[in-house]
This record gives C-alpha cells, sequence and structure tokens, in this order.
C-alpha cells in the first residue's frame, strides 16, 4: 500500500537546513515508517542562490513566497534565522493554514506567544530551538505535564561550557581559551551573543514558557556572562570543592518565578556539573517525579536537524498539541520576580591594596547589608603592593549585593571592578 506524501517547503540552507534535507533523503524509509507518509522537500529557499551549499534533488529559490504561496507544501520549516524577517515569514505560513516547524530561538524568545494565538489549532514545532538534539521541548510540555515544575537549570550553551571545561583542564585564561574556541568553529568570530548569556536567555524564556506559562522578554532577564572569569575563580572551585558553569535557571517560589542567567559555582556532586566541552544538559526537578537530567549534544547540523525532523514526524502523525503546553490558562498568574528580590549566596574577587585594614573595610560595608561573610582567602596579585581577596557570602538579596559591591568598588583601596559569581546548591 503506497502511503502518502507530505510536502516540506525549507527557508534557509544553511549548517541546519542542509543537514535536514540530507537526513531526510538518507533515512527516508525509516522516517516513513515512523511517520505513517513520505516526508520530501519539495522545494528550499536561500538568500543568495549563487552561494547554495550542496547538491540539492529539489528546487531552489530566491523567493520565500514561492513556498508560502505553493499550495501543495504541507509544512514550512523556517531556519533562515533573525528575529523580524523570521517572525513575518512564520506569520505568513499560518495565516496560509500551513504547519510551522523552526529552530528561531531568537524569534521566539520575542514572538512565542503572539504565535502561538496566530496558530490556532495549527501545528508549531520548535523543539530545534533549545538544546539541539536533546528533546527537552517534549519532555517538558508532554512527558512532564503532571507536575508542577520547582526548577530548571541549564547548560545550554556548548561555547561557554567549552571555554569553562578548557580554563579549569588547562589552566589558560579566557582569551587564550576563547581564540582556541573560534578556530575550531565553536565560537562566532565576534562571540557576544553566546559569551555575555544572550543565547542562553532565548532559550531559557522558551522553557520557562512551557514550564510555567509566564511571558517575559529577553530584557526582563538577570544576564551576566563569562568574560569576566579568570584562573583565581577556576582554582577558588577547586579548592571548595564546586564546578563553575553558565547556567540558565528557572526557578519557582509560591507564585513568583525567577529567571537569570550567569556563571555559577555548583557543589561538586550536582550531577548538571561535571557536564564538560561543548555538550548541552537540563536538570528539570518536577514536584511528583524529581529531579530528571537531559544530556546531548546542544548545536551542530545533524542534531539540530534530528530535532527539527522529530517535529515533521510529530505534525506527520496528526498529533497537535499546544504550542506552549497549556490548553487552558495556568490554574494561578505566576508572576516574573524582580531581579533586585532575587536571593542567593555569592562569591567576590576585590583587587586592593596590600595594606592592613583592608578586610576590615570591606566587612563593614557588607554588614551595613546585613551580609555575612562564609568563607575568605587572601591571594597575592601579579600587580606589586596588590592582593587579590576571595570571599563567599551566606544567602542575602541581589539588591543588597549591588548596593555592597558599589560601596566596595569605591573605596580607595579597591584598585579594580569587584567580580561577583552567584552560588547555588541545587
Amino acid at each position: 500500500m503506497e502511503k502518502k506524501q507530505l510536502n516540506i517547503g525549507l527557508i534557509g540552507l544553511g549548517v541546519v537546513g542542509s543537514s535536514v534535507a540530507k537526513i531526510l533523503k538518507n533515512n527516508q524509509e525509516l522516517i516513513a515508517a515512523r511517520a505513517g507518509c513520505n516526508i520530501i522537500v519539495k522545494s528550499g529557499v536561500v538568500r543568495d542562490i549563487s552561494k547554495a551549499r550542496g547538491d540539492f534533488d529539489f528546487p531552489i529559490t530566491a523567493r520565500v513566497e514561492d513556498v508560502l504561496e505553493d499550495k501543495e507544501i504541507d509544512i514550512v520549516v523556517e531556519l533562515a534565522g533573525g528575529v523580524e524577517v523570521a517572525f513575518e515569514i512564520a506569520k505568513k505560513a499560518l495565516f496560509a493554514s500551513k504547519p510551522l516547524v523552526t529552530a528561531n530561538k531568537a524569534m521566539l524568545a520575542y514572538h512565542r506567544y503572539e504565535l502561538e494565538q496566530i496558530a490556532g489549532n495549527l501545528p508549531i514545532g520548535f523543539e530545534a530551538s533549545v538544546a539541539g538534539g536533546i528533546p527537552i521541548i517534549k519532555a517538558l510540555r508532554d512527558g512532564l505535564g503532571a507536575n508542577h515544575i520547582l526548577s530548571i537549570y541549564g547548560i545550554i550553551n556548548g561555547t561557554c561550557n567549552y571555554i569553562l571545561t578548557r580554563m579549569k583542564n588547562e589552566g589558560v585564561e579566557y582569551q587564550k581559551v576563547l581564540q582556541k574556541a573560534q578556530e575550531l568553529g565553536y565560537a562566532e568570530s565576534d562571540p557576544s551573543f553566546d559569551v555575555e548569556g544572550f543565547d542562553c536567555v532565548h532559550k531559557l524564556l522558551i522553557l520557562a514558557s512551557i514550564a510555567y506559562g509566564i511571558n517575559a522578554k529577553p530584557e526582563d532577564v538577570l544576564t551576566q556572562g563569562i568574560t569576566e572569569i579568570t584562573q583565581e575563580d577556576i582554582a577558588f572551585a577547586k579548592e571548595f570543592g564546586y564546578h563553575l558553569k553558565l547556567l540558565g535557571i528557572a526557578k519557582k517560589s509560591g507564585e513568583e518565578v525567577e529567571l537569570r542567567v550567569h556563571p555559577t559555582f555548583l557543589p561538586k556532586e550536582a550531577m548538571i556539573g561535571k557536564v564538560d566541552g561543548v555538550m548541552n544538559a537540563i536538570s528539570v526537578v518536577g514536584d511528583s517525579v524529581g529531579e530528571t537530567l537531559y544530556y546531548g549534544a546542544g548545536a551542530g547540523g545533524d542534531a539540530t536537524a534530528s530535532a527539527v525532523i522529530s517535529d515533521i514526524i510529530e505534525i506527520a502523525r496528526t498529533k497537535s498539541s499546544p504550542m506552549l503546553g497549556f490548553k487552558n490558562p495556568f490554574e494561578k498568574d505566576l508572576k516574573l520576580k524582580p531581579i533586585a528580590q532575587i536571593s542567593s549566596a555569592y562569591y567576590l574577587r576585590i583587587l586592593v591594596l596590600d595594606k592592613s585594614g583592608v578586610l576590615a573595610k570591606i566587612a563593614t560595608i557588607l554588614g551595613e547589608e546585613d551580609i555575612s561573610i562564609e568563607t575568605f582567602l587572601q591571594r597575592p596579585s601579579k600587580v606589586q603592593n596588590h592582593s587579590i581577596l576571595l570571599l563567599t557570602t551566606h544567602i542575602c538579596i541581589e539588591s543588597k549585593i549591588k548596593i555592597a559591591l558599589k560601596k566596595i568598588e569605591d573605596l580607595e583601596v579597591t584598585k579594580a571592578k569587584p567580580v561577583m559569581i552567584r552560588i547555588e546548591k541545587p
């Protein structure tokens, strides 16, 4: 019995788009058996046909309209990137009653709720938008659907995880490792989107929408990158039994949700802290299931294409679940916790003049803000007559540590802006 055919329009034929086309062709029989129909790329769209990479066995055009207006195309797969142009493509596909599959985390970070409203009962697949080949979207939306999600801790940027791993294992400074990451293709020539934490923020917002039904924008999220991390911080982590990772964190407390992305000291026993290199991992704690951990390749053409095709197969099976996981409004209107009210323990690195009374001044400032010191170390600095103070605090709120840091920075004995890293004990 001949299977039905499902026609795909691929908008964007870069690394991921090319991998989607390749896998659909190479694994055609397997995918047809799982989907219940043959899935064929009917046409593809590139910005510049002369620069198209790969030998494709389907027509290529530079006009998005050729896909969006083609009545024989059943699913639009948007892999072009960007925010507003991609949003327009997504809207046009949905208005044309075509299901949409996208890997575009930036577009979803800003427009996911608008797309959900436009789509209605039309399916939108976006598994590939977070953590590449790890099926975290389906896990949150379906597999853990019976749970209140208590927390999400995610290593969701392979570039940063690679850099921090090399710094830990080889004792080299940030800039040298970044250069190597760029040579290997793990980091862009302008790495700021990754190393400043913005990539993580986009992914965290998508996860938080599914877990909590909360609508926030990237600008609302506490965001700190890894550019200030030095070997002093790495050495401190080793000495006191911590892993140092860039994490995306979502935590529910009462009727509020914390959203933050920042370098984090984690205790050695934390499973997620043991994930090294370019790999991704997400720890999700549900009130019924407890902790679940998801690990795998967070980027790369084939891994991301695997997630794209999983969405295509799901749509082919005519299974359509709500885009962000809720058929009805969530039982409680959860609110985003103000950044100033977030609480944590903190690690501080402070470069000061090497003279008596310095620690007493810093301790006095911290005491004025009701912040108590838990551990303290003093290290010699490479700068003559200077010392590096390393200390950790007990739990306090963000607003108070920020006030204290500004006062410490303004001291005559302080010779550089203090560096702060948050400490989490999941």
